[in-house]
């Protein structure tokens, strides 16, 4: 019981109106928001949205949810808003996440729904409505690999040579990035952040979307940053993906193996950047549940960088880095 939540728990009385309720913690994520669970007589469940506004945009959440709902995709409905004390209330879409329920006995299905509402979604896209994903904001999020999870992680720090030989391949990645047509981009569509629902998949966790590279939220749903899947799983979606886009008439390449690329290099760059946001969130912000995923974007990065000369630097400063942690492990 803290302040903030004695607050929500009187704003929610008033804009329910005095009804009986009860309200249960329903989840936390990497952002300072929190979610809530507000149960209702007849079992009706709504969730309510603490989002600090010194912190939080909410005004982002409202708008984007719009967009996701005026394509025909099941986002939460907003219901009641009080942006100043960003406190938001919306319908729930459900207790079970893709991530909870994922396997391979049910993957064809489940992200089939999900490369279709990102067609869908894509397909609405016009300029202006979301803030574009510029060459400046691409890089800053690469460069939180070398100064999260370089500098703070791994307590290394680059010579003037290997930070020219990153900033190179950085520059290589984010003008493969930038050279691809653009569309809504939702930014974290990954399992966790799909529901699943009727209709299938509620879509969650959106406040981020931006309008930048159309391959961006299909390299998200298949390099995931809490489970893993085969090449085979990851090449079928992202084919499956690809034939809807083009059927959609949706700009990608005409070509799969031009589009396979464009997948695998905006990888690239939300590794690095996911790198270094666990390794923020674990040091900055207190949070140690996330800093453990961190080898599977490594991996992830592996996994791209044997595919392209172009990468080869990168991996060399992989190399160099994790030499020097087997060292320093070895004489602690």
């Amino acid at each position: 019981m803290d302040d903030r939540f004695r607050a929500l728990g009187a704003w929610l009385a008033a804009a329910l109106e005095g009804a009986p309720m009860r309200i249960e913690r329903a989840s936390t994520d990497a952002s300072f928001r929190r979610y809530f669970r507000v149960f209702l007589e007849g079992g009706r469940t709504l969730i309510a949205m603490d989002a600090p506004p010194e912190r939080e945009n909410s005004r982002a959440f409202v708008k984007v949810a719009g967009l996701l709902r005026e394509a025909g995709l099941n986002a939460p409905q907003v219901l009641r808003h009080d942006f100043e004390h960003g406190f938001l209330l919306v319908t729930d879409l459900g207790t079970t996440s893709y991530l909870a329920a994922l396997d391979a006995s049910n993957a064809t299905e489940l992200f089939g729904a999900a490369t279709s509402a990102l067609a869908r979604w894509q397909a609405t896209s016009r300029e202006g409505e979301l803030p574009v994903y510029d060459e400046s904001m691409l890089t800053r999020e690469a460069n939180l690999f070398a100064d999260w999870y370089v500098e703070r992680h791994l307590g290394a720090k680059f010579t003037p040579a290997q930070r020219e030989a990153f900033d190179g391949v950085v520059r290589k990645v984010v003008a493969g990035n930038l050279a691809e047509p653009r569309v809504f981009v939702h930014r974290d569509f990954m399992p966790r952040n799909l529901m699943v629902s009727d209709p299938n998949p509620g879509i969650i966790d959106f406040q981020d979307a931006v309008y930048g590279p159309i391959s961006y939220d299909v390299a998200c749903l298949f390099r995931d940053a809490f489970v893993s899947w085969d090449e085979e799983i990851v090449l079928d979606g992202t084919i499956r993906y690809w034939e809807k886009a083009r059927r959609a008439g949706l700009p990608v390449r005409g070509d799969f193996a031009a589009f396979w690329r464009d997948v695998e290099w905006m990888g690239v760059q939300r590794h690095l950047k996911v790198a270094g946001i666990f390794a923020r969130l674990n040091y900055r912000d207190g949070k140690d549940t996330y800093i453990a995923d961190t080898p599977r974007f490594i991996g992830y990065l592996r996994h791209a960088i044997a595919r392209y000369d172009e990468l080869a630097p990168l991996g060399h400063l992989l190399d160099a880095l994790e030499g020097r942690s087997a060292a320093v492990r070895h004489t602690s």
